[in-house]
């Protein structure tokens, strides 16, 4: 495993880096609230950071989001790269390609997606949607919301379309979210409509080539994946699909949990080194110390779990067991990291309109969005069960 940057990652990283530096300043994070700094956003679109993604991969948009984290930058990057450009990318038609992916490069349209799946919508037979769910971070500015039937078959459904409601809700974090309820909603199939089976004279060449269509989405899944994404709904490509893009959501969402953590501790270093209790710096103090060096540790746990599931994804080898543990790290060591970063900062850590409050508030977000830790281990313990016995 080779972790180092490209020269296009590094280069995509370090202007990352000086944008949300520049404008993702406490002063403007406290007057956008819970919603998006369009300013940002755009900013971000108009130096192609946005469309750099398809080239630098998942371990350069894990290494972008490590720099929003750092700042806690309230824009939809994340969901929008990975429930838009990089789904419609990796497992759209041609068509669809051609046709959605232009506006999420340059940001006129913005993504999100509605995961994990619960298994709350339901589709009639001829493509509408129905059901609530119950919140989706950035839905409030996405045109585009990416969701997983009760088949984990995925559909890309317009916010405009008639029988999309959005209703606004307010998370831990500021993640400008809202409930998204579908009545009778049009959907676009992601991958295109189901063909329709073809009659066949012969029963025996009906069941061998549904047959060979099943071995053929199992190698699929099991390619990109390394394991059944969901078992209760059988080796197909709808779930292979499904699983493909929640493992690489986790992934993303653990570099962004990440720069979180580092951003978190950065401000708690900061403060114990200028901060003097009875004539010598917080930062001498054993205690202090190693509270720090453990957030640090935990730091570099996530980074390096996502860097590694990444890289995988990018090489094109199974990555799912890797992105389970990297979404594992981030929320068991990333609610650590957020806690000690606060704690380090002694009563300031409790002012609600201190900087390492917004922090500590992402971290907690992140720690469940995609599934806390226990239920990842839960399923990372299945998935390992399930290799074995192959």
């Amino acid at each position: 495993m080779d972790f180092t940057p490209t020269e296009e990652q590094g280069a995509a990283q370090g202007l990352a880096a000086q944008i949300f530096g520049d404008l993702a300043t406490h002063e403007r994070l406290a007057a956008a609230g819970s919603g998006t700094d369009a300013e940002l956003w755009k900013e971000l679109c108009a130096a192609g950071l946005t469309a750099a993604v398809e080239e630098i991969g998942l371990l350069g948009l894990v290494l972008l989001l490590e720099e929003q984290g750092r700042t806690t930058a309230q824009v939809p990057f994340a969901a929008s790269c990975v429930y838009g450009l990089l789904a419609v990318a990796d497992h759209g038609t041609d068509e669809q390609r051609e046709r959605l992916l232009p506006p999420l490069r340059d940001g006129t349209a913005v993504a999100t997606g509605a995961f994990p799946a619960h298994s709350g919508l339901r589709t009639d037979g001829e493509g509408r949607l129905s059901g609530v769910v119950p919140y989706v971070p950035w839905l409030r500015d996405a045109t585009l919301v990416l969701v997983a039937d009760a088949d984990r078959v995925l559909w890309v459904v317009r916010t405009a379309d008639p029988g999309v409601v959005v209703v606004p809700v307010e998370t831990t974090a500021p993640w400008s979210a809202a409930r998204l309820v579908l009545d009778r909603a049009p959907g676009e199939r992601l991958g295109g409509p189901e063909p329709s089976p073809e009659p066949s004279p012969e029963p025996e060449a009906e069941a061998e080539a549904e047959a060979e269509a099943e071995a053929e989405a199992e190698a699929e899944a099991e390619g990109r994946m390394g394991r059944e994404p969901e078992a209760e709904t059988g080796q197909t490509a709808a779930a292979g699909m499904y699983g493909a893009v929640l493992a690489t959501s986790r992934t993303a969402f653990a570099g962004l949990q990440a720069g979180v953590c580092a951003g978190s501790l950065t401000r708690a270093v900061a403060h114990t080194t200028t901060r003097e209790q009875f004539g010598r710096p917080l930062s001498t103090n054993q205690g202090v110390l190693l509270r720090a060096a453990d957030a640090h540790m935990d730091t570099e746990a996530i980074r390096v779990t996502a860097y590694e599931a990444a890289w995988r994804h990018d090489q094109g080898l199974a990555y799912g067991a890797q992105a389970l543990t990297a979404a594992w790290w981030a929320s068991e060591a990333g609610k650590r990291v957020v806690h000690a970063g606060q704690h380090l900062h002694g009563g300031t850590g409790a002012d609600l309109d201190h900087p390492v409050h917004r922090h500590f508030l992402w971290g907690r977000q992140l720690d469940s969005y995609l599934g806390c830790g226990s239920e990842v281990l839960e399923e990372l313990g299945e998935f390992l069960v399930k290799e074995g016995s192959q």
